[in-house]
């Protein structure tokens, strides 16, 4: 029983990173706030011909189509008055795969948080004050984990990003789709390499940050329960 107790808290600092990352993820794939700010610090109105109101069209039709049942995005804008198809055959291909990595992540977050959330239940009111104490440690291991992680991300962003960003699509694309033309293929016009370190950097600092304050709400309660038994 001591074994399991001891396996079960360290899937849990485990699972801990992983719930965290896949969070961020999904929070940042779907804001339109980092959408809207990418637009405008890389001058994407200038790059792609599209006014911001068409550009704010493109944003919502994305995050809609990663949440949506569809297989296949079609998303019609207007440029100079006329309208178009926004994305070619290459890039709707692209952007089904792109959702089937942003359908993944969900499936990952749902069921981290399952097994996070039933082993704090576990511990928080089935076995009471008596496993209090584990749950608290394994919110410090866990965040502790997840900002040594953060860390090497950073390190390999600061130094490496391009060839991070290009590792992470060959080993996440079974095709070639996502080589795509900056000159011609509206959604590198849309998304250039610094929209996606930008992205990256956000998502690695919203894990940091939630991962900073779990550990702190563990490590206050460690030493509250030692200031209290002296």
């Amino acid at each position: 029983m001591k074994t399991l107790g001891i396996a079960a808290k360290w899937l849990f600092m485990l699972c801990l990173p992983v719930l965290l990352v896949t969070l961020s993820i999904g929070w940042v794939a779907n804001s339109l706030w980092l959408y809207r700010y990418g637009f405008e610090k890389y001058d994407i109105s200038q790059a792609t011909g599209l006014d911001t109101s068409e550009l704010e069209k493109t944003a919502r039709g994305l995050t809609s189509y990663f949440n949506s049942d569809e297989e296949y995005i079609s998303l019609t804008v207007v440029k100079d008055g006329e309208p178009f198809e926004l994305f070619n055959q290459r890039e709707v291909i692209h952007l089904k795969d792109v959702k089937g990595l942003i359908q993944l992540d969900y499936g990952v977050l749902g069921g981290t948080l399952a097994y996070v959330l039933a082993y704090a239940g576990v511990c928080l009111f089935w076995r009471r004050r008596r496993y209090w104490r584990h749950l608290a440690w394994g919110l410090v291991g866990g965040g502790g984990i997840t900002l040594a992680l953060m860390l090497a991300l950073g390190l390999g962003i600061l130094f490496g990003f391009q060839e991070l960003f290009w590792q992470f699509h060959v080993i996440s694309f079974s095709n070639e789709f996502w080589l795509l033309d900056p000159t011609r293929d509206y959604l590198k016009m849309l998304f250039p390499d610094g929209f996606f370190y930008d992205a990256t950097i956000l998502c690695a600092a919203i894990t940091a940050g939630l991962a900073v304050i779990l550990g702190g709400v563990g490590g206050g309660y460690i030493i509250y329960r030692k200031r209290i038994a002296l």
